[in-house]
């Protein structure tokens, strides 16, 4: 592939390469995973990262079943796909193409640069896909399926944990709902250059702020503010349950006790 200018440097290219954790062999493959169709529209001499797109959603789908699988012997086929669908989704993928800095590195036409496209999820997501159909190519099934395991593994066996396999955003809103007949209400806010946000998120109910998160996406912080209110809420409720079951012992031992006709 022709260098230019307008493309990421070498530097941008090995900063990527060592947060997914492969080197590439070829390199063209790896620029070609980041070559968006927008800047393709104005450059006809490359091909956009599509068909390494659609390589990679297959590769990933059958690595995180394979582990899935693995790993939860016991896990029935519902719940497996349950779990596939919580860690292969859009939002997951923006997640991991913003922690392993893909977003700088992206060939993106004008247009598409001028509105933020480096931050769009949906772009993120699909060259994600795309570099990880790269990295198959380069270096095969063993090498794409350790990214996977390396990238995916954390969030796989938290997915797995709990009722349901839910996110915590919806854990949170099904017990609100339930307890509270209340929704959830989220305030976001960002700190840092455009090309490395921090976020930071909160959460209420009922105008109380019940949970506090931060990440490196909007979702992400989201997220870690919802897992902490819904711990809150739910020791919360543990503790007062655990006060009720206690509360007929007490008023029974302050009760007056009759022996032989007289109050003791």
């Amino acid at each position: 592939m022709e260098e230019r200018a307008d493309l990421a440097p070498d530097a941008g290219l090995a900063r990527l390469e060592a947060s997914i954790g492969w080197n590439f062999h070829d390199r063209a493959r790896l620029e070609q995973a980041l070559m968006h169709r927008s800047y393709c529209a104005e450059h006809s001499d490359v091909d956009s990262n599509e068909r390494l797109e659609f390589l990679g959603d297959a590769v990933l789908g059958l690595a995180v079943t394979d582990l899935a699988y693995a790993w939860f012997p016991d896990l029935p086929e519902g719940e497996l796909a349950k779990l596939r669908a919580s860690v292969v989704n859009a939002d997951v993928l923006a997640e991991l193409a913003i922690e392993t800095q893909l977003g700088p590195v992206l060939a993106l036409g004008k247009g598409e640069e001028s509105s933020g496209g480096r931050e769009k999820p949906s772009i993120l997501a699909d060259a994600f896909e795309a570099v990880l159909g790269a990295v198959y190519l380069d270096g095969g099934w063993f090498a794409a399926y350790e990214l996977v395991r390396r990238l995916f593994e954390a969030r796989i066996r938290e997915n797995a944990q709990g009722p349901g396999i839910h996110d915590f955003k919806t854990r949170l809103q099904e017990l609100a709902a339930q307890r509270f007949e209340a929704v959830p209400r989220y305030s976001v806010y960002a700190e840092g250059p455009d090309h490395s946000k921090h976020f930071f998120a909160t959460v209420s109910l009922r105008g109380e702020i019940l949970g506090h998160g931060e990440g490196r996406s909007k979702k992400q912080a989201e997220q870690s503010a919802a897992r902490a209110a819904w711990t809150r809420i739910h020791d919360d409720l543990a503790a007062g349950e655990r006060a009720d079951d206690a509360q007929p012992f007490e008023r029974e031992s302050a009760m007056p006790v009759e022996r032989d006709g007289v109050d003791a």
